[in-house]
C-alpha cells in the first residue's frame, strides 16, 4: 500500500484539496482530526498541555483554550519544539494505526493530510509527498482575509512553518493553488486520474 503525505502550509488550501481527494473517492486521514481528538478533555494531548501551563489553557467546560495555547507557543519557538517533541509520537501512532486498518481493508492508497509533515519527519514513513502551493503574498492575503489577522499575526503563523519554498523542493507532486477553484479542483483530479494515487 502506498502513504502519500499531503501537506501545504497555513492558508495554502490544503484542507480544499483533501476535500476534493476525499469527493474523489481517496482515503484521507487528517493529522488535525487526530490532535484534536487527542486535545479533548483527559486525553492525552489535553493532559500534556494542562501538565505544562495548568488552568491558564482552560475553558470554564475544561475544554482547551486552543488560542491561549496557540498565544504560547506562537510567541515562543523553544516552547513550540517542547510541545510538538511531546505532541508529535502521539499523533504518528494514530497516524501508523490508521494506516494499517486502511492495509488490512485491502486499501491501495492512504494520504496523510499532514500539515507539518517535513517539520515532524513524518515525510520519511511515507511514499510520495504532495505540497499545496500558493506564493507568499497570496497566503497572507488569505491568512488574514480568512482569520481577521493582522499582517503581524498572520506572519508570525506563517513563519512558524517552514517555508512553502522549501517544501517544494522536498515534495515529489506540486499543486499550485494561485489560482480558482476550478483550476485547483483540475489539478487534483487530473493527479488522481494520471494514477499517481
Amino acid at each position: 500500500m502506498k502513504i502519500i503525505g499531503l501537506t501545504g502550509g497555513i492558508a495554502s488550501g490544503k484542507s480544499t484539496v483533501a476535500d476534493m481527494l476525499i469527493q474523489a473517492g481517496c482515503i484521507v486521514v487528517d493529522c488535525d482530526k487526530i490532535a484534536w481528538q487527542l486535545a479533548e478533555p483527559g486525553q492525552a494531548i489535553w493532559q500534556i498541555y494542562v501538565d505544562r501551563y495548568g488552568a491558564k489553557v482552560l475553558n470554564q467546560d475544561r475544554t482547551l483554550n486552543r488560542q491561549a495555547v496557540a498565544d504560547i507557543v506562537f510567541r515562543d519557538r523553544q516552547e513550540m519544539d517542547i510541545i510538538n517533541s511531546l505532541v508529535h509520537p502521539l499523533i504518528k501512532d494514530r497516524l501508523l494505526a490508521e494506516a494499517e486498518v486502511a492495509r488490512q481493508r485491502g486499501a491501495k492508497v492512504i494520504f496523510w493530510d499532514v500539515p507539518l509533515l517535513f517539520e515532524t519527519g513524518f515525510d520519511k514513513m511515507t511514499d510520495e509527498k504532495w505540497l499545496v502551493y500558493v506564493s507568499p503574498a497570496t497566503q497572507k492575503a488569505r491568512l488574514i482575509n480568512r482569520n481577521g489577522y493582522t499582517e503581524d499575526e498572520a506572519l508570525r503563523r506563517i513563519n512558524s512553518q517552514m517555508s512553502l519554498a522549501e517544501k517544494q523542493k522536498l515534495a515529489d507532486v506540486v499543486i499550485n493553488n494561485d489560482g480558482d477553484i476550478e483550476a485547483l479542483r483540475r489539478q487534483v483530479l487530473e493527479k488522481v486520474n494520471n494514477g499517481q494515487r
